[in-house]
């Protein structure tokens, strides 16, 4: 269900700061420098209770097909009014692709010939906007954005990759680890830059040893052998060199490395790779049995290794001049700090309990490119002359990342800005690019403690954007660089709209008004938008809109079913619930009975908390929750006269950098306190009866259920931990190290945090549910855990196995059969 935006809101100021129910606020200025968020006191129209339809568990847990089959990887078409977007088919994990009108609603299917046609989400466009580039199916094509022609550059079956126009006018591509030239106009093809992973060919070499120098001097049929090669290997260098009309473009990266990244300049002179050894990712016994599979035997799965067996590694940065037919490897050691002991104070602690003394030395860090995992962009970035170029780097012990430029004429890196982080670097918001017309980077950072977009001249100080305490994050430049377009929670944590920034001024302005959670495309010719659109009770649907303050969207899509929308649901109310360990309060969705009664006394209420999963994730915002079954299943909890809380719990993202690294060497103990404050909450205003509360989750809310459980055994009657970790030092690397850093250098941050060494604080019941083809959370994860509570005698847990369910569930069967167990476990504890 779609509500609509209203055009006036009132903001009613309480004096008392206990709670928040807000859907949705608008800032009455256009324009803004500093906006705070809302304050917790601030209270605006709240979403409305649908449907009349009870909905059932079973209806809940049901393949989501029955919700509506919404827009999936929507993007413009070349000519900016035109929307692409895949629909999911009815009863098959196939996709249709679709074109829409901006001005229609009436949407075509693309034939399966004409596929190829719509262009692609990350085409890239010439100079002047006539043209798009992109691949369909491994081959590059070009659009002529006027007309409507389209060229077909490859024909093959060797997979493209990465076209990009040049400053000359022409294209070049990937293929494989080898650059192609196009030219657009004639159609011939020139191999730029050849790359191969090896050492550089050592040619005709002379005698070395004593009885070889002798076999040359004595048989003439030696000497004369060795002379034609020497004259056929001096030939063909000089043909190479005389004669243009020869590829001659080898590059050797090194034996024994393989590529993680690489860039060709805007201009075609001028190439970075980055190279890293070459490791496997997984070692030999790190195998998972998958005991469901056609031929009825036990199939040994091959999974990633784990966290404590993780070993340093860093990369080579390489710069290769094209026309000068050179490479330099590029060092480190011009960053500030690269040679820190940053983990000396960790070290030192680790060491003295077991009576140790730890002396702290300078040695050069293991440093790679920045791997942020949410990007659609390279760490390695050029301006668009191509003369310039950026990197985002950082420390594989993750308490630094540098944004780096090349200085290619004295053959070193320089350092731009350096964020140190002595808890951990985020692996989000990190996004950075140069502006159009000048030597200016832009970028994101954390320095003030929230994600801010920042400014720097190539040889100048850096100047803040944006300011406030909210987070930016999506940037879009326009092409003539009078605005940075971004996504933020300006007016409250869980509502984001979209704004844009003049990089000149630092003058910032609301673009959308829609009270919910957006996000957008910018159009080719940059007049429009694309935004994708949802809230608490309503998935998401495509908007259109113009790029303009305060903008009025019109709605492209009706996806969302009728039989959804006859679905008495109940919505969850935003709250703001006060925190005894920070000044920031907990905000969390709270779904009241059915029959609740403001004010209602007694304290006879049964309450539950729901934990969220992947730790950094936040799910007490104000859109469409990517935990829609647990939404349902929290509605129909509550229409059986259950309190549900949802709290975004320390460690949740969108609210800043101290709140994301609270958990910092001790995971699990911020967020039990936070689910404490959130009983004692629902005790105080929801009529909750705190003898009568239970908790679930799953991955990470699983982790912290049984944190819940063991380390604080009488704030929660019953939990049940789906798909969950009971032993960090059995997760993987690049999460885990993050927040523990790494068993060997500190495994005092993964014994206080890994549930399995408090098992013996098991009181209350437990349900413990484990998929068992999990090659995240693996399986082992359980029963080691259930292993460990057998020899702690513990008598009130349940397992529950999934034989055919990865780490998120897929067949309706097991999601049933899961949260039937769950809905019973609270029944009969609570």
């Amino acid at each position: 269900m779609i509500f609509k935006s209203s055009t006036q809101k009132t903001l009613i100021a309480l004096a008392v700061a206990s709670s928040v129910m807000l859907s949705g606020c608008q800032t009455t200025a256009s324009t803004l420098t500093e906006q705070p968020q809302s304050t917790v006191a601030s209270v605006v129209v709240t979403p409305a209770n649908t449907g009349s339809s009870a909905i059932t568990l079973e209806q809940a847990m049901a393949h989501p097909d029955w919700l509506g089959r919404q827009a999936e990887r929507a993007f413009w078409a070349a000519d900016s009014k035109t929307v692409v977007y895949a629909q999911k088919q009815q009863g098959n994990e196939l996709r249709d692709l679709f074109t829409q009108a901006v001005d229609s609603q009436a949407a075509s299917q693309v034939a399966l010939n004409k596929l190829h046609t719509l262009g692609a989400g990350d085409a890239v466009y010439s100079a002047d906007r006539t043209q798009q580039a992109y691949v369909f199916e491994g081959n590059v094509f070009v659009k002529n954005i006027n007309t409507g022609a389209i060229t077909q550059i490859t024909h093959d079956s060797a997979k493209q990759s990465k076209p990009q126009f040049l400053t000359d006018g022409n294209l070049a591509y990937r293929q494989a680890n080898t650059f192609y030239k196009v030219d657009l106009a004639t159609g011939l093809q020139a191999e730029l830059v050849n790359l191969h992973l090896s050492d550089a060919p050592k040619g005709v070499t002379e005698p070395e040893t004593y009885i070889a120098k002798e076999q040359h001097k004595l048989i003439d049929y030696i000497a004369l052998t060795h002379k034609n090669k020497k004259d056929k290997q001096a030939f063909k260098e000089q043909l190479n060199q005389q004669n243009s009309s020869i590829a001659n473009a080898q590059f050797y990266l090194g034996k024994g490395n393989e590529l993680v990244d690489v860039q060709l300049s805007p201009n075609g002179k001028a190439l970075i790779a980055v190279v890293t050894e070459i490791r496997p990712w997984r070692d030999d016994a790190d195998i998972m049995p998958n005991y469901i599979v056609d031929d009825a035997r036990v199939k040994a799965e091959k999974v990633r290794r784990r966290v404590a067996d993780e070993k340093p590694q860093t990369s080579q940065v390489i710069y290769i001049d094209v026309t000068e037919q050179t490479q330099t490897t590029l060092a480190f050691d011009t960053l500030p700090g690269f040679d820190d002991d940053v983990l000396a104070a960790v070290k030192k602690e680790n060491y003295a309990r077991d009576g140790k003394t730890y002396e702290s030395k300078k040695e050069p860090r293991a440093i790679n490119l920045m791997m942020d995992w949410g990007w659609d962009q390279s760490a390695i970035v050029w301006n668009k002359a191509g003369t310039h170029a950026a990197m985002m780097l950082e420390a594989w012990d993750n308490k630094d990342r540098w944004l780096v430029t090349v200085d290619a004429k004295n053959s070193k890196l320089v350092s731009q800005h350096r964020l140190h982080d002595d808890a951990w670097v985020n692996y989000a918001y990190n996004d950075f690019g140069w502006l159009n017309n000048s030597d200016t980077l832009y970028y994101l950072s954390e320095e003030t403690g929230y994600s801010h977009l920042y400014k720097k001249p190539l040889n100048g100080k850096a100047t803040q954007l944006t300011k406030g305490q909210f987070v930016v994050s999506n940037l879009t430049l326009t092409d003539d660089d009078n605005a940075i377009y971004y996504k933020a929670n300006v007016e409250h944590p869980g509502l984001y709209e979209i704004y844009r920034v003049d990089p000149q001024t630092a003058k910032s302005e609301q673009v959308t008004n829609l009270d919910g959670m957006t996000d957008y495309k910018l159009s080719p010719d940059q007049s429009k938008l694309l935004l994708t659109h949802s809230k608490i009770m309503a998935p998401p649907e495509l908007y259109i809109a113009d790029v303009k303050a305060n903008t009025t969207a019109t709605q492209l899509t009706h996806t969302v079913s009728s039989e959804f929308l006859t679905k008495q649901l109940i919505a969850p109310k935003i709250v703001a619930v006060p925190s005894s360990h920070t000044k920031q309060p907990i905000y969390a969705k709270v779904y009241y009975p059915a029959d609740y009664v403001e004010g209602e006394s007694g304290k006879n209420r049964k309450a539950i908390i729901f934990n969220h999963g992947a730790g950094y994730l936040q799910n007490s915002h104000m859109g469409w929750s990517g935990y829609f079954r647990e939404f349902m299943f929290h509605s129909l909890l509550a229409s059986e006269g259950y309190v549900v809380m949802d709290m975004d719990y320390r460690a949740s993202k969108g609210y800043g950098r101290d709140w994301r690294t609270a958990i910092y060497r001790q995971m699990g103990t911020p967020e039990i306190e936070d689910l404490a404050d959130g009983v004692k909450w629902m005790a105080e205003n929801a009529n909750v009866d705190t003898g009568a509360v239970g908790t679930y989750g799953g991955s990470y809310g699983g982790f912290m259920t049984f944190m819940a459980l063991f380390t604080q055994p009488d704030l929660f009657q019953a939990g049940a931990a789906l798909r969950p970790v009971t032993d960090w030092a059995h997760y993987n690397g690049p999460y885990t190290s993050n927040i523990l850093n790494h068993p060997d250098v500190d495994p005092i941050a993964y014994e206080k945090s890994s549930p399995i060494y408090y098992a013996q604080g098991l009181k209350n019941r437990l349900l413990i549910n484990a998929p068992m083809v999990d090659n995240n959370v693996f399986f082992q994860d359980s029963v080691r855990l259930v292993q460990r509570l057998i020899e702690l005698k513990k008598e009130n847990f349940e397992t529950a196995i999934f034989p055919v369910e990865p780490h998120g569930f897929v067949q309706p069967s097991s999601w049933l059969d899961e949260y039937r167990r769950i809905h019973k476990l609270f029944k009969e504890s609570l």
